[in-house]
């Protein structure tokens, strides 16, 4: 997931206001013209002030604390285990996922390996269908009592079932969902949590 802010913008052919999204590795503005830098447009990235300062001069008013951040999303991106929360010593399995770099990044990020799906503190889960969301309360189990379940899905014009269906099927096996992120260039996945009792 990027970052996301409503600013004011001075560039060196005047002003404007809009929406400025952090797309790594992509930095796009949306305002009168929409602009976008990538690559080596912002290596000089750097805050003054309230302000992100980009090597072209295009200064985006965030404020202080905000435009440092800024900064670092954009000079130190965080990579996708880290996004979805990967600790050392965490247990984590994968059911279904078509992903060929998924079945090394946990245990790189200190994810313990398993032999079984119990006391998970991830599973993900590949769910494109109708039939697979009906399978999710039989994966509640394998959960550890604060275990996430991730749920990766097409997305796009590729996607074969949609976000609510996703929250649905999941809300009926006792989860609620608190993180989305952009999986790969293709997926997307949904993190669902047991719902806390009273």
């Amino acid at each position: 997931m990027g970052k996301e802010a409503q600013v004011s913008v001075t560039f060196a052919d005047g002003t404007d206001e809009g929406r400025l999204q952090l797309e790594p590795p992509r930095l796009v503005f949306r305002g009168a013209r929409r602009r976008v830098w990538a690559g080596e447009a912002l290596a000089g990235v750097r805050a003054d002030g309230p302000d992100l300062v980009l090597a072209d001069g295009a200064r985006f008013t965030l404020g202080e604390k905000a435009a440092a951040g800024w900064v670092e999303a954009i000079l130190r991106p965080k990579g996708r285990m880290e996004k979805i929360g990967v600790k050392p010593g965490m247990r984590a399995a994968a059911i279904g996922v078509a992903d060929t770099t998924l079945t090394g990044e946990p245990a790189a990020a200190g994810a313990a390996p398993v032999t079984e799906l119990a006391g998970l503190d991830l599973l993900f889960y590949a769910a494109d269908s109708a039939e697979d969301l009906a399978r999710l309360g039989d994966l509640v189990p394998a959960l550890a009592a604060r275990g996430a379940l991730w749920i990766v899905s097409r997305k796009g014009k590729a996607a074969t079932v949609r976000d609510v269906e996703v929250m649905a099927a999941a809300k009926a096996a006792g989860l609620v969902d608190n993180k989305v992120v952009s999986f790969s260039d293709t997926h997307t996945a949904l993190r669902f949590v047991r719902r806390r009792a009273g």
